[in-house]
């Protein structure tokens, strides 16, 4: 993951994204809500911190199984490191999800 803030690299990040049978989204989004602590409805109330949820579904979210970054491993949301998810939801609080782009490419 590259973050940049006003169009200068922030910073460089491993993230996981979905595994075979399953599609993280594509395009160019806007967050629209940030929730501290999330608890998945679908997958076993799997904890998923600092979440930035930017169409339906899906999210950015921290990740506690940290051995598999790098890796397709999810069922569609960007899993980052728990402190890496942290500071990219609080420089997106800082900056408000109405100033941030998130684009996803394949």
């Amino acid at each position: 993951m590259l973050v940049a803030v006003d169009g200068a690299a922030y910073a460089t990040w491993p993230v996981s994204t979905a595994r075979r049978g399953y599609r993280t989204p594509t395009g160019t989004y806007r967050p629209y809500s940030l929730q501290r602590m999330h608890y998945s409805k679908l997958y076993d109330f799997t904890p998923m911190p600092y979440s930035i949820f930017f169409h339906g579904g899906y999210a950015i979210h921290g990740t506690f199984e940290v051995r598999n970054l790098g890796r397709p491993v999810s069922h569609g949301c960007i899993r980052l490191a728990p402190e890496r998810a942290q500071s990219l939801f609080e420089l997106i609080q800082a900056q408000g999800p109405q100033n941030t782009t998130i684009e996803i490419s394949p």
